[in-house]
């Protein structure tokens, strides 16, 4: 396997032609899908990146994806299929294979492996996510602008820190331009069932929600929202389409850029392990907004986003307090990664009581 790698790090140096008179082997590179590629959601986006690295990377790299795997002993089956089938650089792609892709990764120390929204790394494991906060607190002012009821819906899937980050980002972009709203939250134990989905966006809807948000992987919310005649905000893919009149923007996960990058990394074996951060600085996260929304606030949406872009502001720059009032971030600071990745307690603001 080190013979085969030194090929290919040879061949990316002339131009990935034959050397010397050999021809390198392409990098073969394979994904693992919680969902199904056509659920337009999570999985959906991931897709859109591996095909994405194939159109950019041709003939240099051979990839195929394993979807619809459970995260239970079937991830660690799959994702050990792949390492013994000869896969170079393996894609997990949801926070549940954290352990069962650290444990191949030590018996597989050749193959290169990374792994989506988790903290644990190795020399060949790394890990890689999106900010999606920072899309959050934009979507938090475009909801602080347009709701009536000042009651605002999540539709949250299991009580993780990247999902308690991005409802606390709600919330804290509700306090500064619209305060006295409040974000209800409806935890619904799955990343993909439309209809708990669809059940719990419509009694969200019920409790006078006007805008609905979601951190689970199908349309469901946002048709039921589009039915209801309510607001609401997609999340990983454009779901602009399932809520013509309801999507005032989605939270997009664009996985292109990265997937390209870490391939051509390992290509030329200058690979490291790293704990990728992407926002909308580098475009991972992108927010399309609806031309539903008035013209003044899309104009401050955006001047919103070049401010996070450049880093001029943070969504989380204290003082922030959770529901007990105690400090969290300190006033004039912003919460470093480690905070960030730990998070494990609602600001204050939030009515509502994480599960245990």
């Amino acid at each position: 396997m080190k013979s085969k790698h030194l090929l290919r790090s040879l061949a990316a140096a002339v131009g990935f032609a034959t050397v010397l008179g050999a021809s390198a082997d392409p990098l073969k590179v394979g994904f693992v899908y919680l969902g199904s590629i056509g659920d337009h959601g999570w999985t959906y986006q991931h897709e859109q990146g591996r095909k994405q690295l194939q159109e950019q990377l041709g003939e240099q790299v051979q990839t195929t994806y394993v979807e619809n795997v459970p995260e239970s002993g079937d991830a660690e089956r799959v994702i050990r299929n792949l390492a013994k089938g000869g896969y170079d650089l393996v894609f997990a792609t949801s926070f549940g294979y954290m352990n069962p892709t650290a444990k191949v990764a030590r018996q597989f120390p050749q193959v290169t492996f990374e792994h989506a929204t988790g903290y644990k790394q190795d020399r060949n494991l790394g890990t890689y996510m999106a900010r999606t906060y920072e899309g959050r607190y934009v979507g938090g002012f475009l909801a602080a602008k347009m709701t009536r009821s000042r009651k605002i819906g999540y539709i949250a899937s299991f009580p993780i820190p990247e999902v308690i980050r991005d409802i606390n980002a709600i919330q804290l972009a509700l306090d500064k331009y619209n305060p006295g709203s409040e974000v209800k939250v409806v935890w619904v134990n799955t990343w993909f069932d439309p209809g708990k989905e669809a059940d719990a966006a419509n009694a969200l809807i019920d409790q006078g929600v006007d805008v609905i948000f979601q951190h689970t992987d199908s349309p469901a919310p946002i048709q039921a929202a589009q039915r209801r005649g309510v607001y609401s905000v997609g999340y990983a893919s454009d779901m602009a389409h399932f809520g013509p009149d309801s999507v005032l923007t989605s939270i997009v996960n664009n996985w292109g850029p990265h997937y390209v990058k870490s391939a051509r990394a390992v290509l030329d074996g200058s690979w490291k392990p790293q704990d990728y951060w992407g926002g909308l600085d580098d475009e991972t996260v992108q927010l399309p907004l609806s031309e539903r929304v008035p013209a003044e606030v899309r104009a401050e949406a955006q001047a919103l986003v070049e401010e996070i872009k450049s880093g001029r502001f943070h969504p989380f720059t204290g003082p922030i307090r959770d529901q007990a009032g105690s400090v969290r971030i300190a006033e004039g600071a912003t919460a470093s990664r480690a905070e960030l990745a730990s998070m494990d307690y609602y600001v204050a603001g939030i009515k509502a009581q994480l599960p245990k």
